[in-house]
């Protein structure tokens, strides 16, 4: 039976329990209600099919649990787990995440919600090893929710991600300078970013470091944002990566790789790839488009974002309301790109927004005191249009490609409509060299 009221301390000291005696711990059936819990190595936590994990909706109550990395102002974690070994949470219950009391309003015009200040993650595990997460799911996240840092060997399989649509920062699973990871199987559907590989920094500003050998797959990712990410946080250097028998349903950006921050990426592979890319209104990053690769350096004069080079997109298919976009802003350049029996279907979304997308650019890290907008997120001129949001040059083209060297377009077809909507280049592929840079 579960215990009625707050149970963290008892829940605790289970998890202590188990965790030294090497038995399984499972919770049972209803709903156990509980703040900051710290995740022991041997842990093996299960959460019974009809067990709900129910965290406090207060960001105090997760104050012990420091997470190394701060994002958006938050650094604390409903769940975690530091120098960790042979964790293995599993089951079919769920968590439940107080994510509705952590909206403060709405903005009609950005399709989003307005987040409290403060808001904890669900699940962190930042230098573990060994870990398995598999089968259980998790509901209203109000800020990331499962955040590998600095992990070793981690497979997550058959999780289950279901968030508000509106609700920015509820990015599904990042995987942050980790080794050795395979997501398999995985359902999520969120506002933001669905699985996303960064390389963040430490709070001295060193690289918490890279990301390398990397493997999604058999996954279905739904994302107001972009579904299969690799950005934009790149201090460290992401490389062996790739994305296989992914679908990606009603999304924004279905893929990007965004180089911002020093790190290098490269060698890096999208195979069998089923798409729908949809517009969303100007509060998130991204306009429908199947494919966005680009880089800018977003610390102008002190640093350059890392080169993008050797990535493959393979057999990738589906439609979408913008366009294919590779943009090299950046001085380290985009090079080696192919792009190989590609088939998508353009249409005209009903926002015929015909623009491409260059945030995060300096103005979203940094903005000016009497800016309009939320940092990291949007910003809006004089003229009240958002920054980075780029008219394309004669109209929206299939693939727009700028200063890209080395790129390979084979066996790649689109179909669009007959006559082309206002707004619209003529030409489906439009290639420019030599670019001066802009944003960077």
């Amino acid at each position: 039976m579960p215990i009625s009221g707050d149970c963290t301390i008892a829940l605790q000291q289970a998890i202590d329990v188990a965790a030294v005696s090497g038995v399984l711990l499972e919770l049972g059936a209803g709903e156990h209600l509980s703040g900051a819990l710290r995740l022991p190595s041997g842990l093996d936590f299960r959460l019974g099919e009809d067990a709900v994990l129910r965290f406090v909706p207060e960001y105090e109550a997760y104050l012990s649990n420091h997470v190394e990395v701060t994002a958006e102002d938050s650094n604390a974690a409903m769940m975690l787990a530091t120098d960790a070994t042979g964790i293995r949470i599993g089951g079919r219950g769920r968590i439940e995440a107080p994510g509705p009391d952590f909206i403060t309003g709405r903005l009609d015009d950005m399709g989003t919600h307005i987040p409290a200040k403060r808001r904890p993650r669900v699940l962190v595990l930042q230098a573990c090893t060994d870990v398995v997460l598999e089968d259980f799911s998790v509901h209203a996240s109000p800020m990331w929710t499962i955040h590998l840092v600095d992990c070793r060997r981690v497979r997550v399989e058959d999780v289950s991600i279901d968030n508000d649509r509106e609700m920015p920062n509820t990015d599904g699973i990042v995987i942050d300078a980790c080794e050795d990871v395979l997501v398999r199987g995985c359902d999520i559907a969120t506002a933001d970013d669905g699985v996303v590989l960064k390389a963040s920094q430490r709070p001295d500003g060193r690289p918490v470091g890279r990301c390398r050998n990397i493997v999604v797959e058999r996954s279905s990712i739904e994302s107001r944002s972009c579904a299969l990410k690799i950005g934009t946080e790149t201090h460290g250097d992401v490389e062996d990566v790739s994305f296989f028998d992914c679908e990606v349903r009603r999304s924004n950006r279905a893929i990007g790789i965004f180089s911002r921050d020093g790190g290098r990426i490269r060698d890096v592979v999208f195979r069998r790839i089923d798409l729908e890319a949809h517009e969303t209104p100007d509060g998130f990053w991204g306009s429908g488009e199947a494919i966005t690769v680009n880089i800018v350096d977003r610390r102008r004069g002190t640093r350059p974002a890392g080169r993008i080079e050797r990535v493959v997109f393979e057999d990738v298919r589906g439609s979408m309301e913008g366009a294919i976009n590779l943009v090299a802003d950046g001085r380290s350049g985009i090079g080696d790109v192919r792009l190989t029996r590609i088939a998508v279907r353009q249409v005209d979304g009903p926002l015929r927004g015909h623009r491409y997308d260059m945030r995060p650019t300096h103005f979203d890290l940094a903005p000016s005191p009497d800016a309009a907008g939320r940092a990291n997120a949007w910003v809006k001129n004089a003229d009240g249009e958002v920054v980075g949001l780029v008219a394309y040059p004669d109209g929206m083209p299939a693939l727009f490609s700028s200063s890209v060297e080395n790129l390979v377009v084979e066996e790649v077809s689109f179909d669009r409509p007959s006559p082309l909507p206002a707004g619209w280049n003529a030409e489906a592929i439009v290639i420019r060299e030599n670019e001066p840079s802009v944003w960077s």
